[in-house]
């Protein structure tokens, strides 16, 4: 059960364009209101709404009796309008006679108290009223609706996340246990128990791992890793769990209708690889961290595409224009909205929608940017800008509908090494998987590589080069793949602490990068951690970079020195190497180096199989291909500066954009934030 079921192919909507459109709550707002809102949309060019998402004590005002007048109402608007829409379950949030009824849905949290009704995803997922009133829900939704002409697909619940450590998970997870392990035995010596006498003699005597139990300092702070591990992995299979019963619940009177959830990205409680399967078609909620460089929404965005191997996904929910669930909400400034729906247009979506269409009159959310303000006026900049879009959209067409990403560099993302490196004691809690992770996705993407981002069960034949930093697990038959990847001729780049344990977070008994040692011709024996505030220097071919957080000390058994240290007792020992194996080559790099120096590594990496972009010069401009069915190619030009930039072309193509042809060689006219989508020729 480490690994994820195996993949089932996307099926996405048909839509005749790009679906353009969002989260929309007419049932907090009277029905005259709801005229302006279509009069608006039809001026914005929404074509889809999404609705239901919080409308369970609506729809189920009790539990013997569901109302349906409202959905109703607003499902044959937005038909008599041509808008298509994506239903929710609703079932992310609960009513409050559901929690009174059964107080033993409301979770219990870490530190071990029963929560009380409020806010939203408050339920138990190993609740079996809970299980019970939400699929038979799903199931009268989609008994009503099935062959409304509105519906386009259906979205389950919304946002899954959240832990609980009640007795019912208790319960829930001693029997998953029994299920991944078989025997008391084997549950112990996959955890270790040996150690602080821990061995259990019975399932009963297992508790969750909480504030409680095994941890202290919050949850990354555990005695035992490989019951913290195995919790994570049983609650992504409980929520998962939920889905599922809803989407069968559904199957049972629409077979044919596309079911999805709106996932978050590289979020890290749940993972995502188990759900793929499960999945008609990936979407998600972009919301990237405040300041983050463009290549952090890349990177989720290529892990979103990853979900259902490659297949396009929805770009589900973003603000038109400012969040507010954040101590400080910036304003997206005038382009920074445009840019953002074409960089997830370019990375593989297929639909562009928003959270929210008409801004909420009261609650958390009443700041949230929203399409239409609370005066409802059509003469903001906002909404302009969202119109603007709208039109851009409409003349776009289908020009890149069910386009797929031609790429032959892949970037290992496991949510388990991610679970396993943050949860060890030692050597540096200072280390964050995805900041080490985005540094290697933001080095390719910067010198202009397309880069897939896979599970560690990926099919790794169709690439050239493969990425896999801080991989702290290496599990089933990885090393083979990866040796394989190499004696054909690719390269596989690892980083310190990767390989260091196995499936169950148990050290392996040999040298140091365990199953990866011989491709990579290196031992490690020690390896040192210092505070943030320490750089050692690093000498790569010459050049001095800086390393920071953990240091490892490599011997060399066949690989050659690339980088080596420039300080401390280990100065002049090897700190990147390269090892030829077969006709490829594995490169390792054992420490935290700086930006630049991670650049100079990836790029020769790159440059070994001519997969560096010909615009990796153009500081600030992304690109990324697409390639339609057809077999049409789309070159996207994404500038992230505030200053023009004037790239030349180096293939004839035309701007989808605009209509104008462009020659080979001509110059590109890029305004600051501006965007180019270029079919080559």
């Amino acid at each position: 059960m480490s690994q994820p079921p195996e993949q089932s192919p996307a099926h996405l909507p048909r839509t005749p364009k790009i679906p353009y459109g969002g989260d929309y709550n007419p049932e907090q707002w009277p029905e005259q209101v709801w005229d302006e809102d279509h009069r608006l949309f039809t001026r914005a060019g929404v074509d889809t709404l999404t609705a239901g998402v919080f409308t369970w004590s609506l729809t189920q005002p009790v539990e013997d009796r569901y109302d349906f007048t409202v959905l109703d109402r607003v499902l044959d608007r937005a038909a008599a309008e041509g808008r298509r829409v994506c239903l929710a379950t609703g079932t992310a949030a609960l009513p409050p006679w559901l929690a009174t009824a059964y107080p033993e849905v409301n979770r219990t949290d870490f530190e071990g108290r029963r929560h009380r009704y409020g806010q939203r995803h408050a339920f138990c997922p190993s609740s079996p009223a809970y299980r019970r009133l939400a699929t038979t829900l799903a199931g009268r939704l989609a008994e009503r609706y099935a062959r409304h002409p509105a519906l386009l697909a259906w979205h389950i619940n919304n946002e899954y996340g959240g832990s609980c450590y009640c007795d019912l998970c208790a319960d829930a997870f001693r029997g998953w246990l029994r299920e991944r392990h078989g025997t008391l035995d084997a549950l112990n010596d996959a955890w270790w128990t040996t150690f602080w006498s821990h061995r259990y003699t019975d399932w009963d005597q297992i508790e969750p791992p909480s504030a409680l139990t095994e941890h202290w300092r919050g949850p990354d702070h555990t005695a035992f890793q490989g019951i913290t591990l195995d919790y994570r992995r049983f609650t992504t299979d409980a929520l998962l769990g939920c889905f599922t019963a809803e989407k069968e619940a559904i199957r049972a009177h629409d077979p044919d209708t596309p079911v999805t959830t709106n996932l978050m990205g590289a979020y890290r409680p749940l993972d995502y690889h188990r759900w793929a399967p499960h999945l008609d078609f990936a979407s998600w909620d972009n919301y990237p961290p405040l300041d983050a460089p463009p290549t952090r929404a890349a990177l989720a965005h290529d892990l979103m595409r990853g979900l259902k191997d490659g297949a396009p996904f929805w770009l589900m929910e973003q603000t038109p224009s400012t969040t507010a669930c954040r101590d400080v909400n910036p304003l997206r400034r005038p382009g920074e909205l445009r840019l953002a729906t074409f960089q997830a247009i370019a990375h593989g979506a297929d639909a562009a929608l928003y959270f929210q269409m008409r801004a909420s009159r009261g609650a958390c959310e009443k700041y949230h940017g929203a399409v239409i303000g609370h005066a409802g006026r059509d003469d903001t900049r906002v909404f302009q800008e969202v119109a603007a879009l709208g039109r851009e959209l409409e003349m776009l067409g289908a020009a890149t509908l069910a386009a797929r990403t031609p790429s032959r560099t892949a970037l290992l993302f496991d949510w388990e090494s991610w679970w396993a490196l943050e949860i060890s004691d030692g050597p540096s809690r200072l280390v964050r998987y995805l900041d080490v992770v985005h540094s290697y996705y933001r080095a390719a993407r910067t010198a202009g590589a397309d880069v897939d981002v896979v599970p560690v069960s990926a099919d790794l034949t169709p690439y050239d080069v493969v990425l896999a930093p801080v991989l702290h697990l290496v599990k089933g038959d990885l090393a083979e793949r990866l040796e394989a990847l190499a004696r054909r001729g690719g390269t596989v780049l690892a980083t310190f602490l990767t390989a260091r344990c196995d499936a169950h977070d148990r050290a392996f008994l040999t040298d140091v990068p365990g199953p990866l040692a011989p491709l990579f011709g290196i031992r490690v024996d020690e390896w040192d951690a210092r505070p943030e505030d320490v750089v050692q220097p690093v000498y790569l071919e010459g050049v001095l970079r800086e390393a920071r957080l953990v240091f490892e000390l490599v011997r060399l058994r066949g690989a050659e020195a690339v980088g080596t240290y420039g300080a401390d007792f280990y100065a002049g020992t090897p700190a990147v190497t390269r090892h030829a194996f077969g006709a490829g080559e594995g490169w390792y790099v054992a420490t935290a180096l700086d930006q630049p120096g991670v650049d100079a590594v990836v790029r020769r990496v790159l440059d070994r199989h001519g997969l560096s972009g010909p615009y990796a010069g153009y500081s600030g401009l992304e690109t990324a291909h697409r390639t339609v069915p057809d077999g049409t190619r789309l070159l996207f030009l994404l500038n992230h500066t505030t200053r023009p930039v004037r790239p030349t072309a180096h293939a004839a193509a035309t701007d989808l954009l605009t209509g104008k042809p462009v020659a080979q060689g001509e110059p590109l006219a890029l305004d600051p934030l501006g965007v180019a989508v270029l079919r080559l020729q």
